[in-house]
């Protein structure tokens, strides 16, 4: 049976004189429902709202994968993208235009010159936020005008970014994927080289010779407005209570290894992990010494952690800079391992082992103290000799990333003075926790007591400070100073250590490169950490986008927090 809508189709069609085929088509066309409007989110309401768990990359190649299977079962020309009318005449994409054999391919003509590259403003780009169309906020053949910054859909008739080019006057723009540039509304490519430094600044390079001499590169870089800045020591954005991220990016930025291997993509190519190449292009931009400003922000790092942790760090919301070190470092290693070794950059830089000595509690010779079974026995276990029969011992190897220290409890009273004193305690003392004779008590899951002897060191060694408690009531923070050595930490002479291997040194020597530090309240404060710059061995304090320059002895007069040390060769 027909509706009374297709019989009122085939009427009017039949009156046209049209074949079925045409009748078809027809009836296809005026029974399609119009499309939905596009809404439009308001930049400005709210930062949070900006950062959708949605990867770029991933969307990407999902929807061009679905794209070619439809095109393949099909033999239509369509490509099945969402955007349709802006991707018409985007075959500046040669991998696009391969996977379609050619179809909808048409001849873009290059130019040498442009009359309108004089409009390129470098003052106002800025590639460090999502790539998103700021009209559709579509992730599709996104192109950034080279004149006002933003960044616009596709380049065909019927797109965002034609529209902006005929109502503003704007012609010259790039494709944020494929790096070229193209004048619209004529739709040719421009070739010119006055623009590979938009390109590198969109896309920073280094090669392995760049890499190498990074350490040993003293020349300061000049940004746009005029000012200095030294590649690597260059600040971060603050987006909404995120220092945390900040100081903790600015700490794994001096790992030297951990550095080289971010700022090769090729290291890494083969990975899927959205916040792994993030966190490379986060790497390459600060390291750049072509950026048109000496400041970074990390928007696409933050988005690729907001999904990874499933907001578990997220903007807006202040975090532990320990906890997200830690879930940072095993995320980055568990994306980057191969299926063959369980091994990453991250094991190689940061993994230790621990010998860990447990404990516990014997229930049996517990329960005949209480039930008063052996009276005689009970006493005899209560002495130093037989105490140890009253526990069981579990020896296991362990591994880690980094190293919890405990701090001695502050003073509960105030002095003659009417001030709370604030004490001071070496870290060689608080680093006997791990000499294999020191027990730490722990009461969760159970009541133990631990013994902890490193049995092999990192080349890089996290230290955190455990200065936060909670309780039922409220988190207290112990403003316990730690005095330290920035050069020449000896462990050897502190806590035993393996002996090496034939024909091996014991490299038990260490350096400071970073040091994180808390002011203020526990849950209110502020974080920033000191770093060294090796090539000139000099220290700097860094805070968000504050950068300045400081003395080796300032560094540990602050209430340290967590530290990473490299070991010397």
């Amino acid at each position: 049976m027909t509706s009374k809508r297709e019989r009122e189709v085939d009427h009017r069609v039949n009156d046209q004189g049209l074949d079925n085929e045409s009748k078809r088509q027809k009836l296809d066309e005026d029974s399609s429902p119009s499309p939905p409007p596009v809404s439009i989110a308001n930049p400005l309401s709210g930062l949070a709202n900006n950062y959708a768990d949605i990867d770029e990359e991933e969307e990407y190649v999902r929807r061009e994968r679905d794209s070619v299977n439809d095109s393949r079962n099909d033999g239509s020309q369509h490509n099945g993208h969402r955007y349709r009318e802006a991707d018409d005449s985007d075959e500046e994409d040669d991998s696009h235009e391969q996977l379609f054999s050619g179809r909808n391919s048409r001849h873009v003509e290059v130019r040498k010159d442009c009359p309108y590259l004089d409009t390129v403003n470098r003052q106002v780009l800025d590639f460090d936020f999502e790539k998103f169309c700021s009209v559709s906020l579509s992730n599709l053949n996104v192109y950034a005008c080279l004149v006002c910054g933003k960044y616009y859909q596709g380049r065909g008739k019927k797109s965002h970014a034609y529209t902006h080019s005929l109502e503003a006057g704007h012609h010259v723009y790039i494709n944020l994927r494929t790096e070229k540039v193209y004048c619209l509304p004529d739709g040719y490519e421009i070739n010119d080289p006055s623009l590979d430094d938009i390109r590198h600044v969109l896309n920073p390079r280094f090669t392995g010779k760049e890499v190498e001499q990074l350490d040993k590169n003293k020349q300061w870089s000049r940004a746009l407005d005029g000012s200095s800045y030294l590649p690597g020591m260059v600040g971060l954005n603050n987006i909404k209570e995120t220092d945390f991220v900040n100081v903790t990016i600015q700490s794994l930025m001096r790992v030297t290894p951990l550095r080289n291997f971010f700022l090769i993509p090729e290291n890494y190519q083969h990975c899927k992990s959205p916040l792994v190449h993030r966190f490379g292009e986060l790497t390459r931009k600060i390291w750049h010494a072509r950026n048109f400003k000496g400041q970074v922000s990390p928007h696409e790092f933050l988005q690729a952690v907001m999904k990874a942790s499933k907001k578990r760090f997220r903007i807006g919301a202040q975090s532990d800079p320990v906890e997200f070190m830690s879930w940072l470092l095993n995320t980055l290693h568990a994306d980057l391992k191969t299926s063959k070794k369980n091994t990453s950059i991250i094991y190689e830089c940061f993994q230790g082992e621990l010998e860990v000595v447990k404990e516990i509690p014997n229930k049996g010779t517990i329960d005949k103290k209480e039930n008063n079974e052996d009276q005689n026995n009970a006493e005899k276990l209560l002495d130093g000799v037989n105490e140890r029969y009253a526990f069981v011992k579990e020896t296991s190897k362990m591994p880690f990333l980094m190293l919890g220290l405990d701090l001695p409890p502050p003073p509960l009273f105030k002095d003659v003075m009417e001030k709370n004193i604030i004490p001071q305690v070496p870290l060689f003392n608080i680093l006997k926790k791990f000499d294999g004779e020191t027990i730490t008590e722990v009461v969760r899951p159970h009541i133990a007591r631990m013994k902890y002897r490193v049995t092999r060191l990192p080349k890089y060694m996290i230290l955190h400070m455990r200065r936060f408690t909670k309780n039922n009531f409220f988190v207290e923070k112990n403003p316990t100073l730690v005095n330290f050595p920035v050069k020449n930490l000896e462990l050897k002479d502190y806590i035993p250590l393996p002996t090496p291997k034939e024909n091996e040194k014991l490299r038990s020597k260490y350096d400071l490169i970073a040091n994180v530090v808390h002011d203020g309240k526990p849950g209110e404060g502020l974080y920033r950490v000191f770093v060294q710059r090796k090539s000139e061995e000099l220290w700097y304090e860094m805070q968000d986008l504050h950068v300045s320059e400081t003395l080796p002895h300032l560094v540990a007069l602050s209430e340290t927090y967590m530290q990473i040390y490299e070991q010397q060769g």
